[in-house]
């Protein structure tokens, strides 16, 4: 439950429902965090958009890493739980992702992951704390400066969207239920997964 109260999907028009229709699509349910968006459409639509220009330049897996990263170090569970999902379905095992969420920094990852991870955390949590000598780290791993813009620019990209959901009290969905145990413990620092059903459009 929001702490805000939100526009059920029954009254639902104009800019709104378009807002839930969008947002359904993927999933077959509202998920938590559309709703605490319902008064303002059109942040929603500009954060997606935001989303498709800063992650043009990234493969998919590096996304999804930088993503996780950023997420845990502000306690995200909504997209830790949501990105560690794609992880395991597209890229690792549950066991390799328990790893990479765990301790990045000892998992399988390669070396660049790690450090593009390490320099996602620093971002999420502490910017100014970055200095050249960070930056040096990712260049002497074949990085280009182009590159580490876009692994900055999805870090605090994250933090926009994610802060806007835990500040309004939206709860990852129930659908995050059917994770692997004890990868749904390590994935939510934050608000515990919402149990109650999600709302539908019909």
């Amino acid at each position: 439950m929001a702490f805000i109260q939100t526009i059920p999907v029954s009254e639902a028009t104009g800019e709104v429902l378009e807002l839930y229709q969008r947002q359904q699509g993927p999933y077959g349910y509202l998920p938590n965090y559309a709703k605490v968006f319902c008064y303002r459409p059109e942040v929603m639509k500009a954060w997606a958009n935001l989303q498709i220009t800063i992650r043009q330049h990234l493969d998919q897996k590096s996304f999804e890493l930088i993503t996780l990263a950023a997420a845990q170090a502000i306690h995200n569970s909504y997209c830790c739980l949501a990105h560690s999902k794609v992880l395991c379905e597209k890229f690792y095992t549950v066991d390799e992702v328990k790893a990479i969420a765990s301790n990045a920094d000892t998992s399988p990852l390669t070396e660049a992951e790690k450090a593009m991870m390490r320099l996602a955390r620093q971002v999420a949590t502490d910017s100014s704390s970055i200095n050249a000598a960070d930056i040096q780290d990712l260049l002497d791993l074949g990085f280009s400066e182009a590159k580490i813009f876009d692994i900055v620019s999805v870090a605090a990209a994250r933090c926009f969207f994610a802060k806007i959901a835990d500040a309004l009290g939206a709860a990852p969905d129930a659908a995050f239920l059917a994770m692997d145990q004890g990868l749904r413990e390590l994935l939510t620092p934050g608000r515990p997964i919402d149990p109650s059903q999600p709302e539908v459009l019909s």
